[in-house]
């Protein structure tokens, strides 16, 4: 194997262990309070390797990240924001994400330096591989970022009409919409749990002193997601006006639902598309090789004799 094949192959090995972390401390589950207590007092007085790791990950990366903070108030409220769209909430969400894309950018980079120090290659190859590397470390953690935010809100999207048509099951039963919304958070927890946790959240800001409407227009802000928006208005209005609140959302429950089908059919439609490339480049030659095989060989004998 050549070496800088294996270079590469390190690079990568490393570029995908670097991105764990990330992974790991954004988007991990926080225990309760309760459990990490209980666990504490069970432990027998040893320490937990992996949590001694854990701990050790999580008090180095945000002294990373703190390299590459944004010096503008408003970058650090752009890029807070596309965290909070991508749905981490953590207070050291930020700088742990920046502290990874500093681990992804020099990590590569050293490992070039010493591969060509080493000799395995010339140092201004491993230099170079190193550097391409360290490039797609610095922009690979952004298109995680937007590919997370967008799968996010495809989530949304398929749970909204539902939960609508519980919230609605709920008024027309007698019950208030907090009340209606805090049973459709319990209800949603193991089928749609992204959107189950926004609502615990909207039901506490509410329980705080917010209104409904605006607890929702909160997580609309939080999600980006534009029939949020729309639903905490109308809800809005019909505070407002004195309209009635379970016909105003049967009727959009309705339209979400249809707006979630002809996503599908948009789906379905592309996945035609999609379709016909592979055909093209791999069925159809393969197609073209079995039945026309024999026919050409055929052919070919015949001009054979005919010599």
């Amino acid at each position: 194997m050549y070496p800088e094949t294996i270079l590469l192959m390190g690079l990568a090995f490393v570029s995908a262990a670097c991105f764990v972390p990330l992974v790991f401390l954004l988007t991990g589950k926080r225990k309760d309070r309760l459990a990490s207590r209980l666990e504490e007092l069970s432990a027998s007085g040893e320490a937990d390797p992996v949590a001694v790791r854990a701990k050790l990950v999580r008090s180095t990366l945000p002294k990373m990240g703190a390299i590459l903070l944004p010096k503008h108030a408003e970058e650090r409220t752009r890029l807070q924001t596309r965290l909070i769209h991508a749905g981490l909430y953590g207070r050291q969400a930020m700088l742990s994400f920046l502290g990874v894309k500093m681990l992804l950018i020099l990590a590569p980079a050293i490992i070039g330096l010493i591969a060509g120090l080493s000799g395995v290659l010339s140092i201004q190859k491993g230099v170079i591989y190193g550097v391409l590397a360290g490039v797609f470390g610095m922009i690979g953690p952004s298109f995680w970022l937007d590919r997370r935010k967008t799968i996010r809100q495809r989530q949304f999207r398929r749970a909204l009409p539902d939960a609508l048509d519980m919230v609605v099951v709920c008024l027309e039963g007698g019950g208030t919409l907090q009340s209606a919304l805090q049973r459709v958070a319990a209800e949603l927890r193991n089928v749609h749990s992204a959107l189950a946790m926004e609502l615990s959240i909207a039901n506490r800001e509410v329980q705080m002193g917010n209104s409904v409407g605006g607890a929702l227009k909160h997580l609309a802000d939080r999600t980006d997601i534009e029939e949020l928006r729309s639903l905490a208005t109308v809800i809005q209005q019909s505070d407002l006006y004195g309209a009635s609140l379970v016909k105003a959302l049967r009727v959009y429950a309705e339209s979400l639902r249809l707006q979630r089908l002809y996503r599908a059919e948009e789906l379905g439609q592309k996945a035609v598309v999609k379709l016909l490339f592979p055909t093209a480049l791999l069925i159809l030659p393969a197609t073209f090789i079995v039945i026309l095989g024999p026919a050409v060989l055929e052919i070919a004998k015949m001009f054979k004799n005919m010599r």
